[in-house]
């Protein structure tokens, strides 16, 4: 798929609390209701970033809709969430890409039949601790988001089991005394460089993005080391000294070296995209370490977490790519 093949819309004023359903007619006028309803069932609807099957969702005008040239895969499944450490206090997991870490504030009071559809890893969380802990009856409480990652990156993330955890952990990654690499596959050769800069939510154009004023928005620093150039393409290191909203993406992306499979970021707010042609299943990017400290024990914990299979793949296809012209 391209993506020239997928239509991205902006919510007018006068579009404000209409149906997705509604509005999708108006910009796809060759379209019959029965085309928008089947649109939306096929997981062909995405609206601010998430997948939408609801025909009767209102949208704000902050939305932005994307309609797709294929559909969304279904959401991964209970078993592939892996636990890799477990106590009455915290839960330390590796997510897999496709599933959102909470779900956004519009969407908490949705019948359970209609969470089923795309749920997120805090919903599935207590199942596969259940089954972890070998309960026959019943789930475990909630568990509690202290940090977030992108629906489509993967990697580690801890969850908080206990409202003192909860605080705790809370408080470290607010104070940025966590522990966090990512691995990323770029455009272009990368160097070895630290970006920092001052995150906004709307750069201009509805999107994150930064400042250059330095009274607004939120300081982020990305520490960026180049592992392994592959033709056209890094794969990087990316230490984060701080943890904003989509911080990784949005920094290369403004330093002329947006992740593969990025979407949102490779458009700059002037100009035109870098063109795309790695192949990439998704944003590549994951979160390869994370480190904290026990909220109760006060142990200091690490984590390693290797490249899930359609990274490796990719990665693979990307050395072969170099291997093919180096024979030429």
């Amino acid at each position: 798929m391209t993506d020239a093949a997928d239509q991205i819309f902006k919510v007018l004023p006068r579009q404000l609390d209409k149906t997705v359903a509604a509005v999708l007619r108006e910009w796809l006028p060759g379209q019959s209701w029965s085309q928008i309803q089947q649109l939306l069932k096929s997981r062909r609807v995405m609206v601010s970033g998430n997948l939408c099957m609801d025909a009767g969702r209102r949208l704000r005008l902050v939305d932005v809709v994307k309609v797709l040239a294929r559909p969304m895969p279904p959401p991964p499944k209970e078993d592939a969430v892996r636990i890799r450490y477990l106590d009455k206090d915290v839960v330390v997991v590796e997510k897999p890409a496709g599933v959102t870490t909470t779900r956004h504030a519009e969407e908490r009071d949705w019948p359970a039949r209609r969470r089923q559809v795309q749920p997120t890893l805090d919903e599935l969380l207590p199942r596969v601790i259940a089954r972890k802990e070998g309960r026959r009856k019943g789930l475990p409480p909630p568990v509690r988001a202290v940090h977030r990652l992108d629906r489509e990156t993967s990697g580690l993330m801890v969850f908080a089991r206990t409202v003192k955890a909860e605080q705790v952990l809370g408080e470290q990654f607010r104070r940025h005394t966590t522990h966090r690499r990512y691995l990323a596959v770029a455009l272009g050769a990368v160097a070895a460089q630290t970006i920092e800069s001052q995150l906004v939510r709307d750069r201009g154009d509805n999107r994150r993005g930064s400042s250059k004023d330095a009274n607004v928005g939120r300081r982020a620093v990305t520490h960026v080391r180049p592992l392994e150039r592959l033709g056209d393409y890094t794969l990087v290191e990316c230490a984060l000294e701080t943890g904003r909203t989509h911080q990784i993406r949005i920094h290369l992306a403004e330093n002329g070296h947006p992740l593969c499979g990025e979407k949102v970021y490779r458009q700059p707010l002037f100009g035109q995209p870098k063109p795309d042609r790695s192949g990439a299943p998704r944003v590549a990017l994951h979160a390869a370490e994370l480190g904290f400290v026990h909220p109760t024990s006060g142990e200091t914990m690490k984590f390693e977490s290797p490249l899930p299979q359609d990274l490796r793949e990719f990665l693979d296809r990307l050395r072969r790519a170099v291997g093919a012209k180096g024979k030429d």
